[in-house]
């Protein structure tokens, strides 16, 4: 097989020992963390929220979005390790800087809208573990982010937090003490009650968004750059833990919430959120906001690098975290601008249910043309050596169809009906 112009001789990788269980589990870990990263307080207070509303009724949005998720992290994996080069630099290369600079102006408005609401959201769970104003925490938690994409190593940082993300996975306890009966889950689930209102419609949209973030795709594909030619199928490992990790607890949090029973979204707080695991007893909001600060502490230098990495892409900076400061000035002086103008909008104070529940929205209708681009880049034999398979294919046509269906639903609802 030739090597493309893109990225380097794809060198056939001898045969791998059989491993053993903790190497397999070492193995997965990243894939545990991406799936973690990927139900950042966002998507966490998303699920809580749409839960809380409509029960057990938005649960299928999470079912269609497990094959869709993996075919995702997989590809965009693929694309980053094949090409040596992100999602928005190969779209300004081959289909022209105009539709990058779109993209990337996508990417700043729905990541800037999420990093102030997870700071927030961050700071909130510090307060409310510690009993102190969430004003103390607000500038503590932005200095963290902005030192560990600066000064840092990133990837080590997160192999540590990794462990308290795994916090998340106590919504799985959680669920099975809230179910009275299985046969009621299974119902709500396979057989849901999907009603036509602009809010249900949203509430979809925000969900899908809140899982398949444009963040999560951008930063999966940028940081394959930097892993060694020889490591082949790293991505596939990491892959199937990070879609079943963030698909199983994001259920989870939907049947726990649906015992809340919100009907204005709006007046939801983190604190309500919290609630969510009161049949934890008094430990529910502690492993709560244990979660939010694990995945929040994970997911922010995520969100915060991929924002800038799109940005540098679009116009062609240097941009790898591989490099030092000095060897990237324009995109390290970006990331610490981003810092501090979401420190200084949170020091106002927000409603940071709100603001992330319409964030995730954003980020649904910011995913239609980040899957196509994807697609089409994912099938080029001059960008990657292994092409889209044909249920790849399927289903990111089918995710860029039913988000397409769900806004014009939306749009419908809103202004015909």
């Amino acid at each position: 097989m030739e090597a493309t112009q893109f990225g380097p001789d794809p060198t056939p990788v001898e045969p791998e020992p059989p491993r053993g269980f903790f190497r397999g589990f070492m193995d997965t870990l990243p894939g545990i963390i991406a799936g973690a990263a990927d139900l950042d307080p966002a998507a966490v207070l998303t699920a809580t929220v749409v839960g809380a509303t409509f029960g057990l009724s938005i649960a299928w949005v999470v079912l269609i979005s497990f094959p869709v998720l993996k075919t995702v992290f997989a590809v965009s994996s693929r694309i980053g390790r094949d090409t040596r080069r992100g999602l928005i630099e190969l779209v300004r290369i081959r289909y022209g800087g105009g539709r990058a600079k779109v993209m990337a102006l996508g990417m700043v408005v729905v990541n800037l809208a999420m990093v102030i609401g997870d700071i927030y959201a961050v700071s909130d769970a510090f307060s409310l573990i510690l009993l102190q104003r969430r004003a103390m925490f607000i500038a503590v938690v932005g200095f963290v982010i902005w030192y560990f994409l600066i000064v840092s190593d990133y990837k080590k940082v997160t192999r540590t937090l990794g462990t308290l993300t795994l916090v998340l996975l106590a919504y799985i306890l959680a669920a099975h003490r809230a179910t009275d009966s299985y046969v009621h889950l299974a119902t709500g689930v396979f057989l849901p009650h999907l009603r036509m209102t602009g809010a249900y419609f949203m509430a979809t949209i925000a969900l899908f968004g809140s899982l398949l973030t444009p963040d999560v795709i951008v930063w999966q594909t940028s940081t394959k750059r930097d892993l060694p030619p020889g490591v082949a199928n790293a991505h596939y490992t990491e892959s199937q833990a990070g879609t079943i990790v963030a698909c199983l607890i994001s259920f989870c949090v939907i049947v726990c919430a649906s015992r809340l029973h919100i009907a204005d979204p709006s007046m939801m707080t983190t604190r309500t959120a919290a609630e969510a695991l009161n049949v934890l007893g008094k430990l529910g909001p502690v492993i709560f906001s244990l979660g939010i600060i694990g995945s929040g502490l994970v997911a922010l230098p995520l969100i915060v690098g991929s924002l800038c990495f799109s940005v540098a892409e679009a116009f062609g900076w240097k941009s790898r975290l591989s490099r030092a400061p000095w060897e990237a000035t324009r995109f390290y002086t970006l990331i610490s601008v981003v810092v501090v103008i979401a420190v200084a909008v949170d020091m106002f104070g927000i409603n940071v249910v709100t603001v992330l529940y319409w964030s995730q929205l954003f980020a649904g209708v910011l995913t239609i043309p980040i899957l196509h681009y994807m697609r089409k880049l994912g099938d080029d034999p001059a960008i990657v050596t292994v092409r889209n398979t044909r249920s790849e294919k399927g289903w990111l046509t089918g995710a860029i169809l039913v988000t397409i269906v769900a806004n014009l639903a939306f749009l419908w609802t809103q202004f015909v009906h």
